[in-house]
């Protein structure tokens, strides 16, 4: 089966019904850490033997509290929202055996990714259908990738899925899993 020369990968394609926001309880818990980690390491000053043991341990947590609230704030604070329904979408990536793939991209072009046909996911494969999906389960899209040493190539476009197919693309992924 030869893959085809695909630009847009799932995670970077964008579709009309779908949006980032800033999550309003990650930016919360984004500032709480700030906060902290400037109270802890502040707090080191208050110690009268700043060569202390304990005067580096809050120095030490009270940066590694402000670092993380940084990283939290700016590639953290945002979440990934099906527009119609308001649901929160969450990307992953399933893997397959190779034997699997043409059974996969027919299943993917036809729109029907079907519970019956036997298909089960490994912990790690030649053939990667990455997925996003509200969860709410009315919103899917999906990928087909094979790899092709080095990395995995796009075998499918992105197929985009609402309503009923979307909930049949979440039902094929919880029977799909491996046990």
């Amino acid at each position: 089966m030869a893959t085809q020369a695909i630009d847009a990968t799932i995670f970077a394609s964008t579709h009309p019904d779908i949006a980032k926001r800033t999550s309003v309880s990650g930016l919360i818990f984004s500032v709480a850490m700030l906060l902290l980690g400037i109270l802890i390491f502040a707090s080191t000053f208050e110690v009268t033997d700043r060569s202390s043991t304990l005067s580096m341990l809050l120095m030490v947590l009270g940066t590694a509290f402000f670092l993380l609230g940084i990283f939290r704030l700016f590639w953290k604070s945002k979440e990934v929202v099906y527009i119609p329904t308001g649901s929160i979408t969450k990307e992953r990536s399933v893997f397959f055996d190779l034997k699997h793939m043409g059974k996969l991209k027919e299943m993917i072009e036809k729109g029907q990714l079907s519970i019956e046909e036997g298909v089960k996911s490994e912990g790690s494969g030649n053939v990667r259908l990455d997925v996003i999906l509200s969860q709410d389960n009315k919103f899917a899209a999906v990928q087909l990738f094979q790899f092709v040493p080095y990395t995995y190539t796009p075998v499918t476009s992105v197929h985009y899925y609402t309503g009923n197919d979307a909930a049949t693309i979440s039902a094929f992924l919880a029977k799909c899993k491996v046990n």
